[in-house]
């Protein structure tokens, strides 16, 4: 249940007829249930409806205008998916949860979608494949997945999410650890190819509350004081300003939200820097802390979590960090009227 409907919001009367008159026609509505699946580019949405790309197009264009869908770029793409806010958007999800979706046309557009998600998969493993080695190096000098991964839920905690944002998402695994967690989760990064990992990930999961965005991580492409939980994890080593990159971050959380850094304690494995381009060998505790709390936030209990060394020669610690903003919802503008 999304927030407008969690607190009876309405709408004026022309907004809702004009969302049900854009659902209200067939090729439209098939779209509507599509995009309630996934995330889907017009090249594949004409070859699963067996339409043409200007007719598909105008479709898509009357959904976008009523705010029904949403459209985002991705390098040469556009990818749509059923908006995440609004009015329009609950009514969207209300149409489509009610669609029988045995009927033969909606189960023959799923069956086709199917195919397109495989394809998706495919592609994202020839492309892991070959960065598979290096990945599982780095990986086996930390401590496990798991660990970092449970630390990281013990802090996201058992209290929903109304939006949680994931910071430099790569292959989308924190994603799916934190949408269970959120009414919508949005994941940003700069490279199309690991953001196609990412969506071959999500597919896989099933997870329906999931957008992908490209953007820079210095002018993220996500609305102003919009999210409960900023993820930034295993990001700021690979670039050149890091604090630019958390003030950026910051901009993003919403009044009482948190922001968690997940990143490497200091290291003197420079083969990371010569071999993966990492520009930064790890951050002690206080310069990340400091930065923080130049921000405006305060500072939570962290954690660092160190591999076996019986498993791994050279150590890498993980560090976890945790920013909470002291902000109240009344000290900023609603979204829709901040200037930003």
């Amino acid at each position: 249940m999304s927030s407008d409907e969690r607190h009876g919001r309405t709408a004026p009367f022309p907004q809702v007829l004009a969302a049900l008159e854009a659902a209200g026609e067939t090729t439209r509505l098939r779209l509507l249930a599509l995009l309630a699946e996934a995330e889907i580019t017009v090249t594949e949405l004409v070859a699963i409806l067996g339409q043409s790309q200007p007719r598909v197009s105008r479709h898509l264009k009357l959904l976008a205008e009523a705010g029904l869908v949403e459209r985002h770029r991705e390098g040469a793409w556009a990818f749509f998916n059923l908006a995440q806010t609004g009015i329009p958007a609950d009514l969207a999800r209300q149409i489509v949860a009610r669609l029988d979706m045995s009927d033969p046309v909606l189960a023959g557009d799923r069956l086709r979608l199917t195919e397109v998600r495989r394809a998706r998969a495919e592609q994202a493993a020839h492309y892991f494949a070959a960065i598979a080695a290096d990945w599982d190096r780095i990986r086996s000098l930390h401590a496990p997945e798991e660990e970092v991964e449970a630390a990281i839920d013990a802090i996201v905690g058992d209290a929903p999410l109304r939006a949680a944002l994931d910071v430099g998402t790569g292959t989308g695994r924190m994603l799916q650890l934190l949408a269970p967690h959120a009414d919508r989760a949005v994941g940003v990064d700069l490279s199309p190819a690991m953001l196609a990992v990412a969506r071959a990930g999500i597919d896989r999961a099933g997870l329906r509350n999931v957008q992908l965005r490209q953007g820079d991580i210095y002018a993220l492409p996500v609305e102003r004081d919009g999210y409960d939980l900023v993820l930034v994890h295993q990001v700021l080593h690979y670039l050149d300003d890091p604090a630019r990159a958390l003030s950026e971050a910051a901009r993003a959380v919403r009044p009482g939200g948190r922001l968690v850094v997940v990143d490497f304690a200091p290291h003197a494995l420079e083969f990371l820097r010569t071999d993966h381009a990492h520009r930064r060998l790890g951050f002690e505790r206080a310069e990340i802390e400091e930065i923080l709390l130049e921000l405006g936030f305060e500072i939570l209990p962290g954690r660092d979590l160190s591999a076996d060394r019986r498993l791994a020669r050279e150590k890498l610690t993980v560090s976890l960090w945790v920013g909470r903003d002291p902000r109240i919802a009344s000290d900023v503008l609603p979204n829709s009227l901040e200037l930003a």
